[in-house]
């Protein structure tokens, strides 16, 4: 079984946000990333633990420069068997799929995994253009992922509950929490990823469809206001007539 996970890089929650250029650019002096989450623990983990039960190859797939190396490398120590990145800097969701989609077309991957999403960004859009560009079915938001033989049966998440799906490989499908369950690199694995291969391979001439006008902080928080529980007519009046939510 061939397996393609698709890796992106976030800044760590705890890193400080700012922009420059007159908030047209995100500040990167001083941000530690990470890779994102959802690629990480739940598309990523789900892709070994098939192999695993499976056979079969992990590769994992980035589209960003030379300094997206260390989290690259960090998928290979968890145990990623190879590594691609498509050298070019990742400017939107249609450019990305676009260098993914070129990659993946000729390779005869079997399932191809993602996160439902950046924990940046949070667009959730590059594996539906992923699967469309490859003329691939696709299932999103999946909480559960088993396989026999050729047959997947996923469950994924639904307005008020589950929904259980079953498709015939190849698939494109974005995992969410309950895929699988986070796994820390050990030092064997560490030491494994030096030596793994991560192959840079030439971007493919893209437009990108859309462009960053300018990004905005969110509002401070205000001040908490402690309403006594007696005082139900004071708590209505500022419901209504400060947050007018009622």
């Amino acid at each position: 079984m061939k397996i393609l996970v698709c890796i992106s890089k976030s800044p760590d929650t705890t890193s400080k946000i700012g922009f420059t250029d007159n908030n047209t650019k995100f500040d990167v002096a001083g941000i530690q990333y990470i890779i994102n989450p959802y690629d990480e623990w739940y598309a990523l983990v789900k892709g070994i633990e098939l192999k695993e039960a499976n056979g079969g190859s992990v590769t994992t797939i980035t589209v960003g420069t030379a300094a997206d190396e260390p989290t690259i490398r960090k998928a290979l120590a968890i145990g990623a068997d190879e590594a691609v990145r498509i050298d070019a800097e990742a400017t939107d969701a249609y450019f990305v799929a676009m260098q993914i989609s070129e990659y993946a077309k000729d390779k005869a991957f079997d399932l191809i995994l993602l996160g439902k999403e950046t924990i940046s960004y949070n667009g959730a859009q590059v594996g539906g253009m992923v699967a469309e560009l490859l003329d691939t079915p696709y299932v999103s938001l999946a909480s559960k992922l088993e396989l026999n033989g050729t047959t997947a049966s996923i469950t994924r998440e639904a307005k008020g509950g589950d929904e259980l799906v079953e498709g015939n490989l190849p698939l494109v499908i974005s995992a969410a929490k309950g895929m699988a369950e986070q796994r820390i690199p050990n030092m064997r694995g560490i030491m494994a990823a030096r030596s793994k291969p991560l192959n840079v391979v030439a971007a493919v001439a893209v437009d990108a469809l859309t462009s960053t006008v300018n990004f905005e902080m969110p509002a401070p928080k205000s001040g908490v206001k402690m309403i006594d529980p007696n005082n139900m007519d004071e708590l209505v009046a500022l419901l209504h007539n400060e947050e007018k939510v009622i």
